[in-house]
């Protein structure tokens, strides 16, 4: 999940068999794509391609709560966060926007199990936006990820650490159930 235009659709298509509608403008997405993640031949999980969210996201603004539901369902949750000049944002407000819309819809959603992956790193001009954000991680004990998804760089210790992720989350709902 993140905003508009971070790479989620081009991720899911990279690491699973999903093939999502892929554009260069702002809500091309606009429904939710499940796509299988093989680890081997005996692990694999399930990643949902999110329509993109905004400020104001759990109020109705963008696409909204129409798709924030889908998240509740979700074992681990991945902030996609776009790293590149494309994106004038600060990557940590933008970490923090997206969780505060997660909290807005239902506070048990900022509690998920998550990690955060910058993405474009392939058209990342300026090191310190990344180094600003794996620091910002660091400090905070969040899993991170430096990921292009169209070169390809980093998506396997990504699909790894997602994975893992998702076992510990099995194992915590059998145990808890």
């Amino acid at each position: 999940m993140g905003y508009p235009n971070v790479g989620k659709s081009t991720l899911i298509a990279r690491i699973s068999a999903a093939r999502p509608k892929i554009a260069d403008y702002p809500f091309t997405t606009l429904e939710p794509h499940l796509g299988v993640v093989s680890i081997d031949e005996f692990d694999s999980f399930v990643v949902a391609d999110i329509p993109g969210l905004i400020e104001g996201a759990h109020q109705g603004h963008g696409l909204g709560t129409r798709f924030l539901r889908h998240i509740e369902r979700t074992r681990l949750l991945v902030h996609l966060i776009d790293v590149s000049p494309a994106s004038d944002r600060d990557p940590v407000q933008d970490y923090h926007v997206i969780l505060g819309e997660l909290a807005g819809f239902n506070p048990k959603l900022a509690e998920k199990p998550s990690l955060v992956v910058a993405s474009k790193i392939d058209a990342a001009q300026n090191p310190e936006r990344i180094e600003k954000l794996e620091s910002f991680c660091r400090e905070r004990g969040l899993p991170f990820f430096a990921i292009s998804a169209v070169t390809g760089a980093g998506l396997d210790p990504l699909k790894f650490g997602m994975a893992e992720r998702v076992r510990e989350a099995r194992l915590q709902q059998t145990a808890t159930a």
